[in-house]
Formats: structure tokens, C-alpha cells, sequence
């Protein structure tokens, strides 16, 4: 049984605690759903953004789907940026990756910058969640996919009650946040029998 004081650590990994969190989550059924949502994300070419990525392990992922691309993992965790520095750093030394610590909503990026944002398993702790819905729109290039996934969407599940400042949003509430930061086409997609859910939506080219 893990004490509360580790269960926090889904929030902004700190310290030892934080480290093992962040390993874990690289790993399991949290590698399965990541693999599984990805699959929602449509090809995408030059930049690509990781908002919440925290040990890196999508990063790696995303560098591996997208080889021609270069991509950002981007947390407010010290500990998780320098996680997934070290697990992509070959590719940070080519060029291809950055790691950065910042605030979802407060990105350190210029308009349009990328070409795909995703958020795995994130969006229950960003602060405000409208805010950071409008930073990923605003970092996304016209024409751009965010993908967002999560293990679930039923308030209250599992240990999301004991973790503080987590708030599971339902597939209805993800979808009307997108919308009221500007994105259209939102299709929701389910893994049956798992509780999964990813969402993907676009920011519509300029006309």
C-alpha cells in the first residue's frame, strides 16, 4: 500500500518518492495506454510538443513515430525534466529533443510552434485547465492535432479521490474545454473493457 505521502508525487514528482513514480509510469499499463492513444495521432511533421511529460518515456515515443520531427517534453517538475533528459539524451545531444520546465498554462513557446501537442494522463493537474487549454492553442500551428488521454474519465476513480489537486474530467467536459479554446473536429475515442479515453482535436487553418 503506498503511502499518501508517494501518491502526491502524481501531482509534481519530487525527491526519491517522485523518481520511482516517474519510472514506474514509464512503464506497465501506462506504456500500453500510451501506445494505444498514439495510435489516435495523425502524422505529423516538424515539431511536436509533450505538455506534462514527465519521466520522458513519451517523448521517446514520439521521437520514434516521428522521426523526421523534433520534439519538446515540457513539465512543471523539475525531477520529471530531468528524467526525460536522461532517457532521451542521445537525441537530445542530435538536436532532435529538448526538455524544459515550465507551466501548461504559462508555455515558454511562440505561436504556433507545433505542428502536435499531446497530454498524457496530465490534464487532471494543470491550473487553470482553461488556461492551458488556450496555451496549447495557442502553441499549436494552424491546422495542428492536440491529442489528449487519460486512463480514465469517471470521477473518483481508483486513487484519483486521494491525490490532491487532481480533477478527472469526463469525455463530455474534455470535449466543451476544447471548444471553448477554439478547437473543432474533437472525435473521442474508447478502449473497450479498459475505461481509456483519448480525444483529438484540431485548430482549424487559417482561411
Amino acid at each position: 500500500m503506498f503511502g499518501k505521502r508517494y501518491i502526491q508525487n502524481a501531482r509534481r514528482p519530487e525527491g526519491i518518492g517522485g523518481s520511482i513514480l516517474l519510472s514506474r509510469m514509464n512503464v506497465g499499463h501506462h506504456a500500453a495506454l500510451a501506445a494505444w492513444g498514439l495510435g489516435f495521432l495523425p502524422a505529423a511533421e516538424g515539431e511536436v510538443l509533450d505538455a506534462g511529460c514527465g519521466g520522458g518515456a513519451n517523448v521517446k515515443r514520439l521521437l520514434s513515430l516521428f522521426p523526421g520531427s523534433r520534439v519538446t517534453g515540457l513539465d512543471y517538475s523539475p525531477v520529471g525534466v530531468a528524467k526525460t533528459a536522461r532517457l532521451n539524451r542521445k537525441a537530445i545531444r542530435a538536436g532532435r529533443c529538448e526538455a524544459v520546465c515550465g507551466d501548461a498554462a504559462a508555455m515558454p513557446f511562440a505561436d504556433g510552434r507545433f505542428s502536435a501537442v499531446t497530454a498524457f494522463e496530465t490534464v487532471y493537474f494543470w491550473q487553470p485547465v482553461r488556461r492551458a487549454f488556450a496555451e496549447v492553442f495557442r502553441v499549436l500551428a494552424p491546422g495542428g492535432c492536440f491529442l489528449v488521454c487519460n486512463e480514465t474519465d469517471v470521477p473518483g476513480a481508483g486513487r484519483s479521490s486521494l491525490i490532491e489537486g487532481m480533477t478527472v474530467y469526463t469525455a463530455g467536459e474534455l470535449r466543451a474545454l476544447l471548444e471553448e479554446a477554439g478547437f473543432s473536429a474533437a472525435e473521442e475515442h474508447r478502449a473497450e473493457g479498459k475505461g481509456w479515453v483519448c480525444l483529438t482535436a484540431r485548430k482549424e487553418k487559417q482561411r
